[in-house]
């Protein structure tokens, strides 16, 4: 029986485009950024960041080599931003409705640049709190653990208190959703043609 909902972030409930990130970059003077900003995973500075292995000023510092003009960290953040194309309210509305029936929690390979410039934010669009949302937030860069690595799902578990065989994973990439299934999650893979409202309402 489904006591829990798991849910990614990223093209889960809130959008994003890669490749609006990589056009920022470029124009701000970035050289090749597709070749570290990807999808479902980053490489160089941007997997650090994620991870948690560096501080957001270490990141500024470690992407200085990658650009061809001096910029400022406010720009590099700006544009590394557009990555994130904001949460539609009715995703959070639909949080809320499911919120009665379940226990509902979040796990997000993430980043503390756009985590407090951008997604808190987002949250906020409708006059609520992410804590009116979530009863548990597990984030990349917090417990220094990287979908599909194992340690990050047994932060769910230990952090949480949750029981994977109780809990439905809802992820956009099919590699973190086999990860998740090795533990016992039980799991649902979200596509833009079948979202999560789409596989729960």
């Amino acid at each position: 029986m489904i006591k829990n909902l798991l849910f990614d972030l990223g093209g889960v409930i809130l959008d994003i485009d890669r490749m609006e990130a990589v056009k920022a970059l470029t124009a701000i003077g970035m050289r090749n950024p597709a070749e570290l900003l990807g999808d479902y995973g980053q490489k160089g500075p941007f997997l650090a960041l994620e991870r948690g292995d560096i501080t957001p000023e270490e990141f500024h510092t470690a992407l200085r080599p990658y650009f061809d003009r001096e910029v400022s960290d406010d720009a590099i953040d700006a544009a590394f931003c557009e990555f994130l194309r904001g949460i539609p309210v009715e995703r959070l509305h639909a949080l809320e409705r499911l919120h009665e029936h379940y226990n509902i929690y979040l796990l997000s390979n993430t980043n503390a640049v756009q985590w407090g410039r951008y997604i808190i934010p987002e949250f906020k669009k409708d006059g609520k709190e992410i804590d009116h949302y979530f009863d548990g937030l597990i984030k990349s860069f917090e417990v220094k653990a990287y979908k599909p690595e194992e340690a990050i799902y047994r932060a769910v578990i230990e952090r949480l208190g949750i029981k994977p065989e109780e809990t439905l994973f809802l992820d956009d990439s099919q590699t973190n959703l086999d990860a998740a299934e090795k533990l016992g999650f039980k799991t649902a893979l979200v596509t833009a043609e079948r979202g999560f409202i789409d596989i729960l309402e």
